[in-house]
């Protein structure tokens, strides 16, 4: 198995694209962002699947849109995203196969702004273009009758973070852990805006169901890998940390991030971040009346079939 090890501050996509030719029974996967502390439990989740025979190598591509192009042209096997409207536009039969994670996000602003409705006409910082805040930000809009300004796209929560700190922007949409970071470092600069729930899917794991078919038995391992990690996580958050390979790309992360793993992983788990179970069904619906709502689906979320989007099958291997 080759695992493409790469420095951070040297990744770019054109790197990323260079590496070495996977065999045929190697899963190719597709990152929508660079390895960080928010992909910790998914690498020990790899760490798992390849002690039980799976092989695999990962790119990192620069931002959620660039992965889900690679899996639908078929460059890459697996991503990671919520790529509703491009599974209703795109002839190829796309299926999410487990929730990685929920949308359990903040606006978080400077103290200029009070209220979402303050947010009207104002630049915003968010993950990528037609992902999970960008379907916040469409919400928003909707329901609080304003128009965002301009949106500008920076991968990453901590790398938001950072661009607030530094003066380079004034408003937002963070993960929890990051926003409880941000407001315990400057909380005389920036709070958190009042925000309704979400129980939509932020990231989740998806590719083509004719390629998930001829690769069954890699599939289900991948899963039944995920589920573990979660379910564990759930009981321990420290599990991640303890089982985070050394010499892994997230053991190479630098060891001020490596030593808040633990306060990340039991702040993401007590905010509801994570599914056990993968998300499945509930998600699934969860899933269409947000992105109908979003406007990144189009129809009735009570008419549109769960199965167009979703294939149940490996999870459905895990519950048993």
């Amino acid at each position: 198995m080759k695992i493409l090890l790469k420095k951070l501050a040297g990744l770019t996509l054109a790197a990323s694209l260079m590496a070495s030719a996977a065999h045929a029974e190697t899963i190719r996967i597709a990152l929508a962002e660079t390895p960080s502390d928010e992909l910790a439990a998914f690498f020990v989740a790899l760490d798992r699947a390849k002690a039980n025979g799976l092989d695999y190598e990962w790119t990192a591509f620069a931002d959620e849109e660039l992965a889900i192009q690679a899996v639908l042209s078929g460059q890459m096997d697996i991503g990671f995203g919520t790529p509703y409207a491009a599974m209703q536009r795109s002839k190829a039969p796309i299926r999410i196969i487990f929730q990685l994670s929920k949308l359990v996000f903040f606006p978080v602003t400077t103290m200029d702004y009070t209220s979402l409705k303050d947010l009207d006409g104002k630049p915003i910082l968010l993950h990528s273009r037609g992902g999970g805040t960008d379907s916040i930000a469409n919400v928003i809009e909707e329901r609080e009758g304003i128009k965002l300004g301009e949106r500008s796209y920076v991968p990453g929560s901590g790398n938001r973070v950072v661009a607030l700190l530094a003066g380079q922007a004034e408003a937002t949409i963070l993960d929890l852990s990051n926003k409880n970071k941000i407001v315990a470092e400057a909380g005389d600069r920036f709070h958190s805006l009042p925000m309704f729930e979400v129980k939509a899917s932020d990231e989740a794991l998806f590719a083509n169901l004719d390629w998930i078919k001829a690769n069954e038995k890699d599939v289900d391992i991948f899963v039944q890998a995920l589920a573990s990690v979660w379910q564990d996580m759930a009981k321990d958050p420290t599990i991640i940390r303890r089982e985070t390979n050394p010499d892994g790309p997230i053991g190479q992360l630098p060891a001020e991030v490596l030593a808040e793993l633990d306060g990340f992983y039991a702040d993401a788990v007590a905010g509801g971040l994570y599914d056990p179970n993968g998300g499945g069904r509930a998600a699934a619906q969860a899933d269409l009346e947000w992105y109908t709502g979003a406007g990144q689906l189009e129809g009735d979320p009570a008419t549109l079939n769960a199965e167009d989007f979703w294939y149940f099958a490996p999870l459905d291997a895990v519950a048993k």
